[in-house]
């Protein structure tokens, strides 16, 4: 009898980031810029990344599929927040809302682990440079790419699952800008002390193994850069790790703030205003600080830019 008293939710209504129509017309120029802004240096750091012989190496080819990511992530949040801005009912079914959790947190995780990955390519490049080439081979990139993909998928399945296993038959208002799991959870009408266990523990778990590689990798790279007797030795050396060093403190800092710290002291308004940052904002960034801060990719992209400005008998 209960069960047949409670109204199954068909669909999610997201409250979105703001009614006041003057913050709605900043925040639609703003955040549209920053979309474009991530599909084209994205897409860009891709196309160059492949098309330029140089830079098919280790390093590059982890931060195409970097790029990759970071373009797919956003691409999963901001059409749909972009589209919802204006709109009157910001509406979204309910297995749209579980694709949409579905594809954020596949990417999300992917690249937590593909900065693993970067981590230790750059410990190899500074710490093994003679066995570099032959450690890291074709064969052995292409397993440190699947892997994070890999994990990342039982990770987002199993909390997708967990979660849209669960009754929602009462209020259906989400208090946030896209389904993320942690509003969802406090629509549920059970108890969902065993969804935020696992959350907690798989995104501990994310987030200690990623970064105990990223940790120790750069122990050993420190330990060795300060062996180098030259200064202009040691700058070389810390320049290739600098880029990759800025997007783990910016994305580690923001999902460790929204998902590993205790329930008590999150706050849902906080928390939209961090997960705007960490899905719109970091996908943008990552090309702009690797572009801005690695001298090969600049040289890459002056070739190309000065091949087609080349007259065509020169």
């Amino acid at each position: 009898m209960e069960d047949q008293n409670q109204t199954a939710v068909t669909e999610f209504l997201l409250l979105g980031l703001t009614d006041h129509l003057y913050q709605q017309i900043i925040l639609f120029v703003t955040l549209l810029f920053i979309y474009l802004a991530t599909l084209g240096g994205n897409l860009g750091m891709i196309t160059l990344i492949w098309s330029d012989p140089r830079l098919h190496t280790p390093m590059y080819f982890f931060l195409s599929h970097l790029s990759f990511v970071d373009m797919c992530s956003s691409s999963s949040i901001a059409p749909k927040m972009l589209c919802d801005i204006f709109a009157e009912k910001k509406g979204i079914s309910f297995m749209g809302c579980a694709a949409q959790m579905w594809f954020f947190g596949l990417f999300v995780a992917t690249e937590c682990f593909l900065l693993a990955s970067m981590a230790y390519d750059r410990y190899m490049a500074v710490c093994k440079p003679l066995l570099y080439t032959l450690v890291m081979s074709q064969r052995v990139c292409v397993h440190l790419v699947i892997g994070p993909y890999a994990v990342a998928l039982i990770s987002t399945m199993t909390h997708t699952i967990l979660t849209f296993g669960l009754p929602f038959c009462g209020p259906n208002i989400l208090n946030h800008f896209f389904c993320d799991i942690s509003p969802l959870l406090s629509l549920a009408c059970a108890d969902t002390w065993t969804n935020k266990l696992v959350l907690f523990i798989l995104a501990g778990a994310i987030g200690v193994l990623s970064g105990l590689i990223i940790t120790v990798s750069y122990i050993c790279i420190l330990v060795a850069i300060l062996r180098i007797q030259t200064a202009d030795g040691r700058n070389k050396a810390f320049s290739t790790c600098s880029s990759h060093l800025a997007v783990v403190s910016i994305l580690g800092g923001t999902l460790f703030f929204t998902y590993v710290r205790p329930s008590s002291s999150s706050s849902l308004d906080i928390n939209k205003v961090i997960s705007l940052f960490y899905t719109v904002v970091t996908p943008m960034l990552n090309p702009l600080i690797y572009s801005l801060r690695n001298k090969e990719v600049k040289n890459a992209f002056n070739r190309k830019f000065e091949r087609k400005n080349c007259p065509i008998g020169r």
